[in-house]
């Protein structure tokens, strides 16, 4: 495949240094005031779902292709020199052979956990226990709160991740600080407030009508300011009582164009803790339908042991399950059974789980799916992880179309890929006979250092 031949490509950290960096993001050509901008590369986007018929009849790829920006919108993606003689004003960025794709979509983490990802040797309960609660205590000083959420932010866009869908704490302060680090980079993201009212520490606990009026309160302020989502967020039925859990189902209801998210059966010890503690429940998803917890704008992570009605309820309402696969190996939580969900019809994203999840990676986030996926005896080609992370991920957010796309029309949040990122990678890129032959050793392999650029709303970062 003759265009793979050559990349030209930098190593390690282009544009970041993991100690210290803050990003910027200036007009390019780095503070020019110029509008237009027209990207040359590879480009990868999708006009389908790869998962639910032939992933070739999904996938959009030009070997030789260009993607034309117009302030913070792409309005055309194309043939490159066909662009580029049709725009000769646009101010060009010739990636040679790298992957031009839309940015990475993270549809499920934690941001309090940045500093706690990692940590060894426990399942979910104890782990909370042990790290997550003491760590998330700390999120009621707004200038910790702060200092974290901008180290989140940078790691992850840092690995190409462009949205992040994020956990806070109890603390308000932990809303306010993620949203606020989020706007000054001109991010699109979504966050809510952790409501917790039992089977936590005290520190970490609210009630059912603190969590109500906190979740409104913020919901006010940060529900489409700029880029910001809001969603309402209990962390799981264990740590919320049936009054709590009642709270936020009426929050949701009068505010139903927000996003809710929470946690789904994500291990066999949980799934009995939920039995003890609702024994009127048909199963965990009726611990959440029986509070006005379920609709198409739920966001359930992990979902991994569900039962057979759950699935149906789920698909029937159109609801979305996150797939967390790194998290689920790390905690030993099980195998998602991603094809077989959706065949049943349901929206599924990719997520990190930081930091249950051991990576900020989207790219070690594919690599984990891959292999969970053989685990359960299916290959999922390069076409159907990459779509995950992108346009897969958006949909599950309600957000497709906007982010997560490499089409006219979609805000230009984008990731451009090295192909040939460091000597492992480079070899194997070498014998590459087409371009998932050339991608798929990034996905396995990849890390920080194959992300050659990221743009974020038509703007190209830059470290300050």
């Amino acid at each position: 495949m003759p265009p793979l031949a050559g990349l030209q490509h930098s190593g390690s950290a282009q544009f970041y240094n993991a100690h210290s960096a803050i990003y910027a993001v200036l007009p390019p050509p780095y503070g020019a005031r110029m509008t237009k901008q027209l990207l040359l590369g590879q480009t990868l986007g999708f006009s389908g779902n790869p998962l639910t018929g032939d992933w070739a009849d999904a996938v959009q790829f030009d070997s030789a292709g260009g993607v034309l920006i117009d302030g913070a919108q792409i309005v055309a993606v194309g043939n490159g020199a066909a662009l580029k003689a049709a725009h000769a004003d646009a101010v060009v960025t010739d990636y040679g052979d790298a992957v031009i794709s839309a940015g990475f979509v993270d549809a499920h983490m934690h941001y309090p956990q940045t500093g706690i990802i990692a940590s060894w040797g426990k399942q979910l309960i104890d782990w909370l226990n042990t790290y997550t609660f003491p760590e998330e205590a700390r999120f009621g000083d707004p200038a910790y709160a702060a200092m974290v959420a901008d180290r989140t932010l940078d790691l992850s866009l840092a690995h190409g991740t462009t949205t992040l869908t994020s956990f806070c704490t109890i603390h308000p302060e932990s809303v306010d600080a993620f949203f606020n680090a989020a706007a000054a980079r001109n991010m699109a993201v979504v966050a809510g407030k952790t409501c917790m009212d039992r089977n936590a520490p005290d520190n970490l606990r609210d009630a059912a009508q603190s969590a109500y009026d906190d979740s409104k309160a913020l919901l006010e302020k940060w529900h489409g300011t700029g880029r910001a989502q809001y969603a309402i967020t209990p962390r799981f039925s264990p740590t919320s009582t049936p009054d709590q859990l009642a709270a936020l189902g009426a929050l949701w209801a009068e505010h139903p164009d927000c996003l809710m998210q929470t946690h789904l059966s994500e291990q066999h010890p949980e799934i009995t803790w939920v039995k003890d503690l609702f024994p009127d429940a048909r199963d965990y998803l009726d611990t959440y339908e029986a509070f006005g917890l379920l609709g198409a704008k739920g966001l359930y992570g992990h979902a991994i042991h569900l039962e057979p009605r759950e699935i149906d309820r789920l698909a029937e309402v159109g609801a979305a399950v996150i797939h967390c696969p790194t998290s689920n190996t790390f905690i030993g939580s099980g195998l998602f059974d991603l094809m077989g969900l959706a065949r049943a019809g349901l929206q599924i994203g990719l997520a990190t789980d930081t930091g249950g999840g051991s990576s900020f990676s989207m790219l070690r986030t594919m690599a984990a799916a891959y292999e969970i996926g053989q685990l359960r005896g299916v290959a999922l080609h390069p076409a159907q992880l990459m779509w995950l992370a992108t346009e897969g991920s958006a949909q599950t957010l309600h957000m497709n179309g906007q982010i997560g796309s490499l089409n006219a029309g979609a805000i230009a949040d984008i990731t451009v890929l090295d192909l040939a990122s460091t000597a492992a990678i480079s070899q194997r890129f070498d014998k590459a006979n087409d371009i998932w032959d050339a991608l798929f050793p990034t996905i396995m392999m990849g890390d920080d250092r194959a992300i050659a650029d990221v743009w974020i709303a038509g703007q190209r970062l830059t470290p300050r």
